[in-house]
């Protein structure tokens, strides 16, 4: 009887150690399972901040809109003051469309599809702006060419813009045009990228 009893504890410590074993196996397992799955998540926040990183860092290098007045933008608002065109006389901000964002076409004005979009877009934030700002859209060029060559250039794509913006419920007469043609580069003409950041329109916001 005595003998039978040690077997029988002997079978359930064997049942225990065995389930033990298998239930620590288990846990391994799902502690490693979820070592993966921590793994992977830890992986796609890495990869979204690096994507986060790389988008923020395109938007400081391609800034459009800027909250500082430009050399350019001070004297929008001398005009636009003597002409009584405000109602508080103060500059908002200005909106830079550079070539590699508009793409106008060598000696063209017409705007192209990326002109477009980039204006839809203007237009639309202008539509929670208060309803009296004002825009003066100033055509800039590279030095390529002629000085008068330049300036009527620069004032056919401003003129271009006015037309599409006023297309898009802007009024006419909340906009006027002005062209710099070469006279005020904000990097070095010698350099092709230099002359693609010249070739720009300036979309100066006061109020």
């Amino acid at each position: 009887m005595r003998k039978s009893s040690l077997a029988v504890a002997a079978v359930a410590a064997l049942a225990v150690t065995a389930t033990g074993c298998a239930t620590k196996k288990y846990v391994e397992g799902e502690v490693g399972a979820v070592g993966q799955r921590v793994d992977g998540v830890q992986a796609q926040v890495e990869d979204a901040q690096t994507r986060i990183k790389e988008h923020d860092g395109r938007i400081a290098k391609n800034e459009t809109a800027t909250t500082e007045a430009s050399k350019t933008a001070k004297e929008a608002l001398d005009r636009a003051v003597a002409a009584g065109k405000l109602a508080e006389g103060k500059f908002l901000y200005e909106t830079v469309l550079s070539d590699d964002k508009v793409k106008f076409g060598f000696d063209k004005a017409e705007l192209t599809d990326e002109a477009k979009a980039a204006l839809d877009a203007f237009a639309e934030s202008l539509k929670g702006d208060n309803k009296n700002v004002y825009v003066e859209i100033q055509g800039h060029t590279d030095n390529i060419g002629g000085e008068e060559y330049n300036y009527q250039l620069g004032e056919k794509r401003a003129e271009a813009v006015r037309r599409y913006l006023s297309l898009k419920g802007v009024p006419l007469h909340r906009m006027s045009v002005i062209s710099y043609g070469e006279m005020e580069p904000v990097a070095d003409n010698k350099t092709r990228e230099g002359r693609s950041g010249n070739r720009r329109v300036v979309l100066v916001v006061l109020q």
